[in-house]
């Protein structure tokens, strides 16, 4: 008995392991959509907007404001509504656990 809860227990805890890196490895491929404007893993090349390192919750105030249309943009608009506001905390957690 206390062999087959080990077992169960080491199961689970790998079952949660790897559904928290899916959830990381879905975040980088979301971050990856970014990378055309805001560098690989939000570190711009220079005259662009770096990501990287920045404040979450300003990222994700920023985000949101462009989905929502108070902040005017030629095209972060368009892809913010693309996100759920879920999506975007996460994008811009992300963004702001990278270093600079």
């Amino acid at each position: 008995m206390q062999r087959t809860t080990r077992w169960l227990a080491a199961a689970t805890l790998l079952a949660l392991s790897a559904g928290a890196q899916a959830q990381v490895n879905q975040v980088r491929v979301w971050a990856a959509a970014c990378a055309n404007c805001h560098g690989t893993e939000g570190r711009a090349q220079p005259g662009m907007i770096g990501l990287a390192g920045r404040n979450k919750d300003e990222l994700l105030q920023q985000l949101l404001a462009f989905k929502n249309g108070q902040r005017p943009a030629t095209i972060m608009h368009q892809l913010s509504k693309g996100y759920s506001d879920e999506q975007l905390a996460q994008l811009a957690a992300y963004f702001a656990a990278q270093k600079k």
